[in-house]
């Protein structure tokens, strides 16, 4: 049965808007926090299953492909079941990936539920966005884009910190049994308010570009994230790129032909929604990488601990969220260029003192620091979905909003994936770098050894380990430093990255003055 949004603000009244949208913000906050709490529990899960790091990761990285991936199928799952339908589809399929995740005594069921919950969440972001943009008039999408962003960013922010307290108070696996009452209450009211419009004729799906996508991100990603581990020039690693290039060259060549696509490339031919496409991929670079990059510096070089982490990212998040009802008016009430330009500068201010940050910064600076940089991302989101569904027909904004979103996250996992790898090869450079320094001719070395023997003397530490022990220290000393500076480069590239993203944002302002 077809029951359009007119059907439902004739029976809710102007209530309407507010009960669909606290179903659509309730679902989205839940599923994007699933993806954000599990990172805390990586020991848990390790320790449980008997496992390595190397296969613990598969946690996230099965979450994060499936998400990525999923983001497409948002068109088609709209056109063939129906708003509604699709919405309450994905949240059974999402509280079935829950289950299997907290029940399982395998750890492969578990990377399956992940898998679930990943896909599930990449169908629902761009469905609950296009769903709130069609709900809302047209001078108040911008607001809309806001609430929809402010839902998202507190999922981030609070999936740690909830999955920290989870895991303290019961057990690692009540991660995955936490949003499983909120899913069921706002599938509840999705049957109620979501509406049901759905296309005549069953959309066909283009299945073999779908599995083309999902080989070429899964080998590219899992070669970034293993090649520093097992060997850049091994055959595991140089398969993997192999097998993911040629699976992203096949997609690329099958997408041109006629018949049903897993992109229609239709969508660029709005020069405006592919300028936004081209910022939010090279945007969603800069964006995963400080989110990510800050709460690991301050853990591997202060040494606070994941809460203390974040704790610091917290007052930022909370001040993003607050901030966002008014860059979403002004989302409805400016150029979206220049919003967009002041979003990327408010990144870039926030990120280069982080390429001079060491263990000296202050707790108070760090967190000021990255106040700044989310304040940009309070601007940037809201105007680019906004700014990306209105240059489209209203029978491409289900597409539209499914492959904007899909260029934010690939642009952002691809671009986190390289940013880790860059990190690592800088660290060890300035670590080859310093060692290269430490010889006998080297005045401050000799008097750091000295010290450092004395200090274990004092201790009561015997003679013959008092050299080895200061050796070791030295080389904790070097490491730390060389850590430090493998962050600061990595910190400093993103800042290209946000510069690089203005350039096709001031095209877009010439194109809108023409």
């Amino acid at each position: 049965m077809s029951e359009s949004i007119d059907d439902l603000f004739a029976r809710y009244g102007s209530s309407y808007r507010a009960l669909l949208t606290i179903a659509a913000i309730s679902a989205s906050f839940t599923m994007v926090m699933s993806g954000t709490i599990v990172n805390v529990a990586t020991p848990d899960v390790m320790g449980a299953f008997g496992i390595g790091l190397d296969r613990a990761q598969l946690v996230s990285s099965a979450f994060n492909v499936a998400l990525v991936t999923s983001q497409l199928l948002n068109s088609w799952i709209v056109a063939t079941f129906g708003q509604r339908n699709g919405f309450m589809l994905m949240s059974a399929i999402f509280v079935v990936g829950s289950v299997l995740c907290g029940l399982s005594a395998d750890f492969e069921w578990v990377v399956v539920g992940r898998v679930l919950q990943g896909a599930a969440a990449g169908v629902v972001q761009p469905l609950i966005m296009v769903t709130m943009f069609q709900v809302y008039p047209a001078d108040r999408r911008g607001f809309a884009m806001a609430v929809y962003s402010m839902g998202v960013f507190m999922a981030v922010a609070v999936g740690p910190i909830a999955g920290g307290l989870a895991i303290d108070l019961l057990d690692w696996r009540y991660i995955f049994w936490l949003p499983v009452p909120v899913i069921a209450v706002s599938a509840l009211m999705g049957w109620l308010f979501v509406p049901q419009t759905r296309s005549e004729e069953r959309a066909p799906f283009d299945w073999v570009g779908y599995g083309l996508l999902v080989t070429a991100v899964y080998c590219i990603l899992t070669g970034l994230t293993e090649g520093e581990r097992v060997g850049w020039s091994s055959g595991y690693i140089v398969m993997l790129f192999v097998v993911g290039t040629g699976s992203a060259v096949a997609l690329m060549f099958s997408q041109l032909r006629d018949g049903p696509t897993l992109i229609d490339l239709s969508l660029f031919k709005h020069r405006q929604y592919a300028l936004i496409a081209v910022i939010a991929f090279v945007f969603g670079v800069g964006n995963f990488g400080s989110g990510y990059g800050v709460p690991v510096f301050v853990q591997l070089v202060q040494g606070y601990t994941p809460l203390d982490a974040a704790l610091l990212m917290l007052p930022s998040s909370l001040l993003l969220v607050a901030t966002l009802p008014f860059t979403g008016w002004l989302a409805d009430n400016i150029r979206p260029h220049i919003g967009i330009m002041i979003g990327l500068a408010l990144f870039t201010l926030g990120t280069i003192p982080m390429g001079f940050a060491d263990v000296n910064t202050s707790f108070v600076a760090l967190m000021t620091y990255f106040i700044i940089s989310r304040l940009g991302m309070s601007f940037t989101s809201p105007f680019l979905m906004n700014t990306a569904l209105a240059a489209l027909p209203r029978d491409k904004l289900n597409a539209g909003g499914g492959t904007i979103n899909f260029c934010r996250q690939l642009g952002g996992s691809l671009g986190l994936a390289a940013w880790v790898v860059f990190v690592q090869t800088r660290t060890a450079m300035h670590s080859e770098s310093f060692t290269a320094t430490q010889s006998p001719s080297n005045a401050t070395t000799q008097e750091l050894l000295e010290r450092v023997k004395q200090l274990l003397s004092e201790s009561g530490l015997p003679e013959e380990l008092r050299a080895p022990s200061a050796l070791q220290y030295l080389g904790e000393v070097i490491h730390a430093q060389a850590s430090t500076r493998g962050f600061q480069d990595g910190f400093l590239i993103l800042v290209l990255s946000f510069l690089a993203a203005m350039i096709p944002a001031y095209i877009l302002g010439r194109h809108r003055r023409r």
